[in-house]
């Protein structure tokens, strides 16, 4: 306890020390990418991985906080579009990269290069990710890592480091997936499970490294090492303290992480600090990142299993396994004991305790006192027009062709529907029961915010259109990082506020809505653009699940051509008409 409390004290020092401080030197980074499909083993079975420059996952691209990135990303695909969001930078300045097709760009066409230009400005783990189609379901994504500048230093110590980058796996080919979840209710095919869960990008299916000592028919895998699906093995020294940093790229499923005898303290989570504090496992939703410290101070003759299971009703994917290998001994030699065990998917309780120990780092950014606007946004499943589609307040996002990044710029009144949504659901609205919304629509709309003005959303989940079912859904937001203020249960109602956490909410900019409840959030509209807020599992905001806020578009500066070179604005370039 007083070395915790001394830790806390470090922390308070450093976060004074670092608002006075620089960004030091920044560089220019440059990064080409070509985005392509190649054949790989990555879960012993092969097939079709959509990678970049021949590598899945994509490279790891490491900068410090004030560096500007210049990545040129070139489709190498024959059929189809690409772009590449990158998840948790916040785009201050440079909306236009923030790379999601129809709303901040248009889709990088075969054979075409998109140059992304922004700066990272602030230290932390991130990831990027297709956001075109099912493309990240296919391989499209990589880490992240923002350093401190040089001459500053974390508010923590470690010896070392080690980076794990999550995703889940499906030999289903996205195409199949999309044209699934696009037919008619009498021939629509839900995605299902995942066939692997993969740890840097690498997965076993039809073996077990646990197999020994996990109840299932599956045989003991047996590797040489260099094959393309072996497990990624963590190696380390003895007593000393790693910083472990942790992404999850998943499509569908959200995923609890553990390393038998060895406690976690979680330091950062998305890209902020946090009050540190120890746990055996962690909960990570799909676009979370963590850094956790792991001090190897375990019997160094042995090796420790790292598990990642799913925490998903009904799923049947198996627990991924690797090693956390003590470098006296041999990286093959399996541990003597079971690996952690696979974590109920319904532990309610144990999940939302986890989640709410989740508090900024004391001298964290406070959010303001008050806001200013309130939007209650109800996600739910329902059928329209003969197909099974997510929506938001009766309306399921259905993207332009012009993206409206350039359309609001312009004024281009014809390029979307400028009808305000609706600001909540009708109060009748029973969450705990399959029923269809009053009047549900497929629509193009967008909240539009007054610049700098503070804004409270409130995210509500309820029964999808299965009776007794419904989703830990996890929500991103575009552009912004936001103060997590609560959790409730139920249905939000006036009077809610007085559980809002207005002390020391984190910073974060990914959310999980638990089961038939709500979670606040309160965030600043400070970034000029037009920013995604979305379900981060693909197959639900694939059919709808998203909004889109807009702020400030009146100072984005000038938008690169190759932004807005598609639909309406396509055609005004052609004309001369845009300057």
């Amino acid at each position: 306890m007083e070395g915790f409390k001394a830790l806390t004290i470090v922390w308070c020092v450093w976060v004074l020390l670092l608002s006075h401080s620089s960004l030091g030197d920044a560089k220019v980074r440059h990064y080409k990418f070509d985005v392509g499909y190649f054949f790989k083993s990555v879960d012993c079975v092969d097939k079709l991985v959509l990678g970049i420059n021949g590598q899945f996952p994509g490279p790891t691209i490491r900068a410090e906080a004030g560096d500007t990135l210049d990545i040129a990303v070139t489709n190498k695909l024959s059929t189809e579009g690409t772009s590449i969001h990158w998840h948790g930078i916040r785009q201050i300045g440079t909306p236009w990269a923030d790379g999601v097709v129809s709303v901040t760009q248009c889709a990088i066409t075969p054979g075409e290069t998109f140059h992304y230009r922004f700066k990272v400005d602030k230290a932390g783990t991130y990831v990027y990710h297709g956001h075109y189609g099912m493309q990240r379901s296919g391989g499209l994504y990589g880490l992240i890592i923002v350093d401190l500048p040089k001459g500053q230093k974390e508010p923590f110590h470690y010896d070392g480091e080690l980076n794990l980058l999550l995703s889940d796996w499906w030999h289903k080919s996205i195409q199949e997936q999309d044209v699934g979840l696009n037919s008619p209710t009498e021939s629509f095919r839900w995605v299902w499970e995942p066939q692997s869960i993969l740890i840097n990008g690498r997965g076993q299916f039809g073996c077990s490294l646990g197999a020994n000592f996990i109840n299932h028919t599956l045989p003991v895998c047996q590797f040489k090492g260099d094959e393309e699906c072996a497990p990624y093995i963590l190696s380390v020294l003895p007593n000393k303290t790693y910083r472990l940093r942790i992404a999850s790229s998943t499509s569908l499923l959200s995923l609890n992480l553990a390393i038998s005898n060895h406690k976690m303290v979680v330091v950062e989570v998305d890209g902020n600090y946090v009050q540190p504090f120890t746990v055996d496992n962690i909960d990570i939703y799909s676009g979370e990142s963590y850094s956790v410290l792991i001090t190897t101070n375990q019997n160094p003759n042995q090796n420790y299993w790292i598990s990642v299971s799913h925490r998903d009703y009904n799923v049947s994917t198996t627990q991924a396994l690797t090693l956390l290998n003590y470098k006296s001994v041999h990286a093959s030699v399996l541990p003597s004991f079971p690996p952690p065990m696979t974590l109920p998917w319904n532990d309610y309780e144990g999940r939302k305790a986890f989640t709410k120990k989740i508090v900024a780092l004391k001298g964290s950014p406070q959010p303001p006192k008050y806001s200013q606007r309130r939007v209650v946004l109800l996600g739910n499943q329902d059928v329209l027009n003969g197909y099974y589609r997510w929506a938001v307040n009766g309306i399921s996002l259905s993207l332009p062709p012009t993206p409206y990044l350039g359309s609001m710029k312009f004024n281009l009144k014809n390029a979307f529907d400028w009808q305000d949504p609706p600001e909540s659901f009708p109060q009748d609205y029973d969450i705990y029961i399959p029923t269809t919304y009053h009047n549900a629509t497929q629509r193009n709309v967008v909240y539009k915010f007054q610049f700098n003005q503070v804004v409270d959303v409130i995210i509500q989940n309820s029964n999808s259109y299965i009776p007794n079912t419904t989703s830990f859904h996890p929500w991103h937001l575009h552009g912004h990082d936001f103060w997590i203020l609560g959790y409730g249960e139920g249905k939000f109602k006036d009077g809610d506020e007085k559980l809002f956490n207005l002390k020391n909410p984190p910073l974060k900019n990914n959310l999980v809505v638990f089961p038939y409840g709500w979670t606040a959030i309160r965030f600043k509209t400070d970034n000029p653009g037009v920013w995604s807020f979305h379900c981060h599992m693909e197959p639900h905001f694939h059919t709808g699940m998203g909004v889109v806020f807009a702020e400030g578009v009146q100072y984005v500066k000038e938008i690169p051509e190759e932004a807005i070179a598609c639909g309406l604005t396509g055609k005004m370039l052609m004309n001369k008409k845009i300057h």
